[in-house]
């Protein structure tokens, strides 16, 4: 399990899904809100919407949300955690690109650094089906 006590601010980021359900658009259909978040403060650092039929963003995507991303403290940090088996091409390449090193974890063991956040945010969002 990763804390955010274990780590210095900017140390290491974790790329993350915010959304539980696709996110309805009336114009532009399902999309999902892929997150990069600072482990040590849970500070979400950017996030872009990518259409929920793509695993990951596109380069560009990737390219933008870590651009955001650094824009806080002007510097990358040494370690990216993802959940195993997601983001695993355009993110990573582009991570991989600002030397930052790119760990595979369970979503379980991230779940004490983003669970807080993502509850907020199905509980902010839930419709209620009837």
């Amino acid at each position: 399990m990763l804390y955010p006590k274990q780590f210095q601010v900017n140390e290491a980021w974790i790329a993350f899904q915010l959304n539980h359900a696709p996110i309805v658009t009336v114009r532009d259909g399902l999309f999902n809100c892929i997150c990069l978040m600072d482990a040590a403060s849970c500070f979400i650092l950017g996030s872009v919407m990518v259409p929920a039929d793509h695993s990951e963003p596109s380069a560009l995507e990737a390219k933008h949300l870590f651009k955001k991303s650094w824009a806080h403290k002007k510097e990358y940090p040494g370690r990216l955690f993802v959940p195993n088996g997601r983001f695993t091409t355009d993110l990573t390449v582009e991570a991989k690109r600002n030397n930052i090193a790119v760990i595979p974890v369970p979503l379980s063991h991230l779940q004490p650094i983003i669970g807080d956040v993502r509850r907020e945010y199905k509980k902010r969002h839930a419709r209620k089906i009837e």
